[in-house]
């Protein structure tokens, strides 16, 4: 820290109690100065050749009998005065970043200028700002903080516009060059270089008033040399530091706003996680609907960044039957579409086909995560509605993806989590997936889940023989969402039609060529659906045509030849 020395005389300030502040002299002292609510027994002459206003004061007073003058409006108080005076006794006084702004304003107040003596204390401090302070990186940032209490006496000084400036200037200065020390807590792998974020913790100890002020003049005086990416990264480390979830007054509110409202414009420039963590601040804390609809806007621009974790959005206390904040995680999705749809725009008029991989790139990712919320959304929240599923899977349903692994897993926690389900609910639940596109490992555990329609079963068991076969049925591609469905029902129905003809062919088979049962697995398959269908009643066999209600049967489903004997006896009278 940089400091100043004034003055060559010993310091012969004295205390008598805790209010009364006197110089040790052999001279009587002639005039009190009261200051707050302390009282100086001083001497005029040492006064009045250094101070203007006290030279008025004391001049005021010479045709009254009273000796004592008030200052109790001086910035800084006694500590400040008490400076001021030993200047004019020509004491030693020690100037460092941490009283040069009060000593600064006090001189000020009680004008010691030049006009009034040659080398003032005006002067030396000013000396001693630009000289020493202003140059120093954390000098300037302690003066800066300072600067709040002594208003608008610093602001009068434009001590606080110097702080700012050599801060920014600072700040926009090539890492290379940078050569005075500085705070750097950050994990991050510099390679024995300045990083170009060097300065981001320091200035995380300001206040969100003067913080805002830096960051303002940083993005003025930086230019091309500090990229929004590096003032994203700032203001993700000030709200790692300053916002405090717990609380949820006015102060902190105003500080969530204030940082939203620095946020760059540019779509890199944050990270979604921070976004998302902005805006779950903001929930959890009431802020201003504006404000929330600006962070949705801003998330839904790069939404497949997020994670799931980052979706789970606690919701409001006031009014809520759900634990989590469903809406919200709605409103993001249209938001991303929104953004997906501007840009496709852009790229229809451009005709940019790289482009269009980017974007759906974009919707392949963001459909995989939100398969991956409803998965997790169904297991913690014990609130969410049917509807509020299909709602939410809806949304993404026509975006593109390489299978439906993810929206079978996200439906079978769903019905897992939710057993009292009626029937028809399981069935508006399942049709949001597309039995085509899971994988043969989600196939072979699809077909022993009990917890799916019997119907499903069917139509999983349909499309895997198909392809084990090698068989290509005459379909309709896959891609419309509403088509794949009405295609599966159709088939299903068509296999339940010849259910009877499967069952038959696949259990001669077994009689008459039991030894080659594992070469082909259209074999396997036949025996599989032939198994499930004889493992229950057969009369139950005409309701799968007309009904998706049945439950899937559980231990049926094994392709090994261990059969009961109550199952072998079923088969020889089929």
């Amino acid at each position: 820290m940089k400091f100043m020395k004034l003055g060559s005389k010993p310091d012969s300030f004295q205390s008598d109690e805790d209010c009364i502040r006197y110089v040790a002299s052999d001279l009587a002292t002639d005039v009190v100065v009261n200051v707050g609510d302390v009282k100086f027994y001083l001497h005029k002459f040492p006064l009045l050749s250094k101070s203007a206003r006290l030279q008025k004061l004391i001049a005021a007073k010479i045709n009254e009998p009273d000796d004592e003058i008030s200052i109790p409006d001086i910035p800084g108080g006694p500590p400040a005065f008490e400076i001021c005076a030993k200047f004019c006794y020509g004491m030693t006084v020690t100037l460092n970043a941490y009283n040069v702004v009060a000593a600064r304003c006090a001189a000020e107040y009680l004008e010691m200028y030049e006009s009034i003596e040659t080398g003032n204390l005006v002067y030396k401090i000013e000396v001693f700002l630009n000289s020493s302070v202003l140059r120093s990186w954390k000098d300037s940032i302690i003066v800066l903080q300072t600067t709040r209490m002594f208003h608008p006496w610093s602001q009068d000084v434009k001590i606080d516009v110097r702080c700012l400036e050599s801060i920014a200037l600072k700040v926009a200065m090539d890492p290379a060059r940078v050569d005075w020390s500085y705070t750097y807590n950050r994990r991050k792998v510099t390679n024995n270089g300045v990083p170009r974020d060097w300065w981001v913790e320091d200035l995380a100890e300001l206040s969100i008033d003067l913080y805002k002020r830096v960051i303002s003049s940083i993005r003025r005086k930086g230019g091309v040399s500090v990229s929004p990416e590096v003032i994203g990264e700032a203001l993700e480390v000030y709200a790692a530091k300053r916002i405090q979830t717990d609380h949820h007054d006015d102060e902190q509110r105003s500080l969530l706003e204030t940082l939203i409202s620095l946020l760059p414009s540019e779509k890199q420039s944050v990270s979604c996680g921070f976004l998302i963590k902005l805006l779950k601040s903001s929930v959890s804390m009431d802020c201003g609907e504006e404000v929330r609809r600006e962070l949705s806007r801003r998330i839904g621009e790069k939404l497949e960044e997020a994670n799931v974790d980052d979706l789970l959005i606690r919701a409001s206390e006031e009014g809520c039957e759900t634990v989590y904040d469903i809406d919200i995680v709605e409103k993001l999705i249209d938001e991303f579409i929104t953004q997906t749809e501007k840009r496709d725009e852009l790229v229809c008029s451009d005709m940019n086909q790289g482009d269009v991989f980017v974007s759906d790139s974009s919707r392949g990712a963001v459909a995989k995560l939100i398969d991956g919320y409803l998965a997790e959304i169904s297991r913690v929240e014990p609130n969410l509605s049917p509807l509020k599923f299909i709602a939410v899977a809806e949304k993404v349903s026509c975006f593109p993806r390489s299978s439906h692994d993810g929206v079978y897993r996200a439906i079978d926690m769903f019905l897992k989590q939710h057993p009292e389900m009626a029937k028809s609910e399981k069935k508006s639940i399942c049709r949001l997936m597309d039995c085509r596109k899971l994988s043969p490992e989600a196939c072979a555990h699809a077909v022993q889940n009990e917890r799916l329609p019997l119907r499903v079963v069917v139509q999983i068991l349909f499309f895997e023989q198909a392809r084990a076969t090698n068989a290509k049925p005459s379909l309709p591609p896959s891609g419309s969402h509403g088509s794949s469905r009405t295609t599966t029902e159709e088939e299903c129905d068509s296999v339940t039609a010849t259910e009877e003809t499967t069952t038959t062919t696949a259990t001669t088979r077994e009689k008459t060529n039991g030894s080659e049962k594992n070469k082909a697995k259209g074999v396997v398959m036949s025996r599989i659906f032939s198994k499930l269908w004889t493992g229950k009643d057969r009369d139950r066999v005409g309701d799968v045509s007309s009904s998706d209600t049945s439950e899937s049967p559980g231990s049926a489903t094994t392709v090994d030849d261990k059969s009961t004997p109550s199952t072998r006896r079923r088969r020889s009278l089929s």
